[in-house]
């Protein structure tokens, strides 16, 4: 008797265990299918590519005049001892002409339900502050702000892309600035370029 109870309750047990062990095995595959499907979640609103950044191809003119104001800077600098001055000029005047003379690649932008993405960079957009339009050597330019100091400003040429366009897919998600004052540096450049072009345009 006792033996006959023993074997129907160790039956009993292996039934149990058995039923347990199946649902574990349905929760350790259900993870992974949810995370699937949260990753491929997200919608594009807008792709494109266009340059890396705003390019104008310049004439000689524009070197020659260039180089002709970099040398009377030099002489000035070498006058005043100040040579290490001189090594910054002829350093930003170098990056300049090949700024100038290399056209940039072009970038792939995207913009979806998550942020910005600029070829590998992304930014949520909780990283992101506002935006504004700007014409920037003859190319339509998107200036996004950002929250942080550092990169402070992402710059996404449009190419052929519309403004209204672009502006109706992020106005949902960013506040658009009608207008932003141009700092002092931005003031300056201005100012000298009107003032004393390197080139007749």
């Amino acid at each position: 008797m006792d033996s006959a109870k023993e074997k129907k309750e160790h039956e009993r047990h292996s039934e149990h265990s058995r039923h347990v062990q199946r649902p574990e095995h349905v929760r350790h595959e259900e993870p992974e299918e949810l995370t699937e499907r949260t990753g491929n979640g997200h919608l594009t609103l807008l792709e494109w590519e266009a340059p890396g950044r705003p390019f104008k191809k310049r004439t000689k003119q524009y070197y020659l005049t260039a180089l002709l104001i970099t040398l009377l800077v030099e002489i000035i600098l070498f006058l005043f001892s100040q040579y290490l001055l001189m090594f910054v000029v002829v350093a930003l005047l170098f990056v300049t002409f090949a700024l100038s003379y290399m056209p940039p690649k072009d970038f792939h932008y995207r913009i979806s339900t998550e942020g910005i993405m600029i070829e590998d960079g992304f930014f949520i957009w909780p990283e992101l502050y506002d935006f504004y339009f700007k014409k920037v050597e003859g190319v339509n330019t998107l200036h996004v702000r950002t929250q942080d100091f550092f990169p402070g400003e992402l710059i996404l040429t449009l190419g052929h892309l519309d403004r209204e366009d672009v502006k109706d897919v992020l106005i949902d998600y960013l506040p658009f600035r009608e207008y932003v004052k141009p700092t002092f540096t931005e003031k300056s450049a201005e100012w000298l370029a009107r003032n004393f072009p390197l080139e007749n345009v």
